[in-house]
């Protein structure tokens, strides 16, 4: 048998004969039984797919897009993105837009203080919903009668809709476009990269908190970026342990087994960008769709944030 080529949409872990992610046969042919991406495959975006001419149209006057990804769900992924684009919006000139992808999980209208609006249709196309002038945001969060509602969908549905985001909404011209991603590798994940990758996707944060529990299903991100190639901006190690707001003490909360998240950046050759305690404060902020950043600046984990953000601003300026 002759080997797998090595190609962008052909997976390093393929069996031999692998027809590609982009075929039209990818997850259906022979050679795709007992391959651990079959049903990715089978449910992903096939082709070249016509909607990417006109994402790339859509997208054209967005300068950088960012991706927030974790292995592990529950590590504070939307949190950090929430906190992420309220930073960036700060500069009020700086146009911010959250695309929310977490289809089954939509946190960004609670965590923007967005829960209860809709989303308006304009001859331009669908118009995101707006924390301030500069802050848009678009979610399946809004197309809920009932925020309690489950979004039970398969895979081809939650591509379609990834794929209206980026093509029908009118985002307009924005500095930075921030992806809020489910946990994990699938469906959402790879139909991002196909429908972003000719427009230019500036590069991934990997969320994870301390624990090797955690850390093993982000080296997992980490392989999907590179297979993918999608840059790697770093990684974030949230939860480092608890500061109490009133003594301003650190306790180890998540212990870092293996050394936690710099030493897997280590090993991997990857950025360590930082590391930021838990504060009740953060968690409270994001019930109330408030900015942390904003309401606690005497916060350790304001301080943490911030050099985290910094080094992120200073990645997309070198690679601009």
């Amino acid at each position: 048998m002759a080997p797998v080529p090595e190609s962008a949409d052909v997976p390093t872990n393929a069996p031999e004969h692998c027809p590609g992610t982009a075929s039209d046969q990818a997850g259906k042919a022979d050679s795709c039984a007992g391959c651990p991406n079959q049903a990715a495959c089978a449910t992903g975006p096939k082709g070249p797919d016509p909607a990417i001419a006109l994402i790339n149209e859509r997208l054209a006057d967005v300068k950088h897009k960012i991706l927030v990804l974790s292995g592990k769900g529950g590590v504070g992924k939307s949190t950090f993105t929430t906190n992420l684009a309220f930073a960036l919006s700060f500069d009020d000139a700086v146009q911010v837009g959250i695309m929310d992808i977490d289809i089954t999980g939509p946190s960004m209208p609670k965590m923007t203080g967005l829960e209860g609006e809709t989303i308006h249709q304009s001859n331009t196309g669908w118009s995101p919903v707006y924390v301030s002038d500069n802050l848009g945001v678009m979610s399946v969060g809004f197309m809920l009668q009932n925020p309690d509602d489950a979004v039970i969908w398969r895979g081809p549905k939650k591509n379609g809709i990834i794929k209206q985001f980026l093509k029908d909404v009118d985002w307009g011209t924005l500095d930075y476009l921030v992806v809020d991603t489910p946990p994990g590798t699938s469906d959402e994940h790879l139909s991002a990269v196909q429908y972003l990758k000719e427009s230019g996707i500036t590069g991934a944060v990997l969320v994870t908190t301390p624990q090797e529990m955690s850390l093993q299903d982000v080296r997992k991100e980490i392989s999907f970026c590179r297979k993918v190639g999608v840059p790697i901006i770093g990684v974030v190690e949230n939860m480092a342990g608890f500061v109490c707001p009133g003594c301003h003490k650190e306790s180890v909360i998540f212990a870092p087994t293996t050394g936690g998240a710099r030493k897997m950046a280590e090993d991997t050759g990857i950025p360590f960008l930082g590391s930021i305690p838990l504060d009740p404060r953060i968690g409270k902020s994001c019930d109330l769709g408030e900015s942390f950043l904003d309401s606690y600046p005497d916060s350790p984990a304001h301080k943490a944030y911030t050099d985290v953000i910094s080094k992120i601003t200073q990645f997309v300026e070198e690679h601009s």
